[in-house]
């Protein structure tokens, strides 16, 4: 089917991606809602209890994953939420399941990306988490020996991330939802959650007794269906309307890379570990790639140095020529660093290309970037994962 989609043209091909995206997810999110349910549940225990996120991720792809979920956890964009405790381990610190036995305790949850990954690690590390009493889930592979496994129903590797990106947001977006309803958790976490301090304010339900668990688990799988029809047509959206401009793309990177050059990567936040994931799989395809967020000697040198606005423009101006291209992810469009890299690419005459969410922002309207894909949303979490979708498509194109 790829190879007759390759053959129509551009058009034609995105058309087949979105379709096995559509598919996948609508087949996924029905299977799998009422396990997600439950399992946010059993999240929200562990937080209340003093527990952490302990994310683990071998694999350049699993690596992005374990630092995204992590961000999302610490650094709630949605106004009111908690900060929860979480972090990302991967290969620079060593064996992930020594990482394991050094870093989780027995209240914690320990999440691994790429448990099916032939090196056996990321499933090693599950091993030695359930030894210590840990909450465990592994995505990737359906016998890694967690308690809750998460298989994507596609042989597609991409495919698979992004529905993988869908289900860690919506775990972290709706584990909150038992925080509101206290009579849901054991009498130990209930403790924990009372003693909220001073963002105690943030949360008017604390007091809030509920005997029933069973409505609650209805209301999030509903909620669990209806995030996954949101991505899939927001997803379709951001494949269809840009079309023409993920195709100019491709040409304008794939002429750079015939050219002997390269392509940098970068964002912010969450969008910083789509970077590393862009990066990770331009490489895999043996294209030359730069990650703009990957060296925090760099990164806090210039933002101590300088600001944190010429984060990424000092490195342009360091690493760009061109013969190169440069692909910018932003949820608002409005990011001052990535509008100053955007700035200093044009200059050198770099190939620019901007991933932007709710109108496109300043990049869309100003024109900040020779091509700029329009994810037309405001709801973040959403925004990457059709992103996500949209750099996939973008790689395929190139080739």
């Amino acid at each position: 089917m790829r190879d007759a989609a390759l053959a129509a043209g551009p058009g034609a091909e995105l058309t087949a991606l979105l379709a096995a995206r559509t598919e996948a997810n609508a087949r996924f999110f029905e299977a799998e809602a009422e396990r997600l349910a439950r399992l946010c549940h059993l999240m929200a225990e562990r937080f209340a209890r003093g527990g952490r996120l302990v994310a683990f991720g071998r694999s350049p792809g699993a690596r992005s994953d374990a630092r995204h979920v992590a961000v999302e956890f610490v650094h709630p964009v949605i106004v009111g939420k908690r900060a929860l405790p979480a972090i990302g381990l991967a290969g620079e610190g060593g064996a992930l399941a020594t990482q394991a036995a050094l870093l989780t305790g027995p209240d914690d949850i320990a999440m691994a990306f790429g448990a099916g990954d032939p090196d056996g690690e990321a499933a090693a590390a599950i091993a030695v988490a359930r030894q210590r009493g840990c909450l465990t889930i592994a995505f990737g592979s359906s016998s890694a020996g967690a308690e809750f496994e998460f298989a994507p129903p596609t042989s597609d590797g991409d495919v698979s991330q992004e529905l993988v990106e869908t289900l860690y947001h919506v775990l972290w977006e709706l584990v909150h939802v038992f925080f509101e309803h206290r009579g849901l958790l054991s009498g130990r976490s209930q403790r924990r959650i009372h003693d909220a301090g001073a963002s105690s304010f943030l949360y008017p339900f604390l007091d809030e007794r509920e005997d029933q668990l069973e409505p609650v688990v209805a209301d999030v799988r509903r909620s669990v269906l209806a995030k996954a029809a949101e991505i899939g047509e927001l997803r379709a959206q951001t494949l269809t309307e840009n079309a023409d401009v993920l195709a100019g793309a491709a040409a304008g990177v794939r002429a750079c890379f015939e050219h002997g050059g390269k392509l940098l990567a970068l964002g912010n936040g969450g969008s910083a570990t789509d970077a590393m994931d862009v990066v990770a799989d331009f490489r895999s395809a043996g294209h030359p790639a730069i990650d703009l967020t990957e060296d925090p000697a760099i990164l806090t040198a210039i933002a101590n140095d300088i600001g944190t606005d010429a984060i990424f423009s000092r490195q342009v101006i360091a690493y760009g020529a061109d013969d190169d291209a440069l692909i910018a992810l932003s949820t608002s469009g409005n990011s001052s660093n990535v509008i100053a890299a955007l700035a200093e690419a044009r200059r050198r005459g770099l190939v620019t290309v901007a991933m932007v969410g709710y109108d496109g922002g300043r990049i869309a309207q100003e024109r900040l970037a020779d091509y700029v894909v329009v994810t037309r949303s405001e709801h973040i979490p959403r925004i990457q994962e059709a992103q996500a979708s949209a750099y996939h498509a973008l790689r395929e194109l190139v080739g």
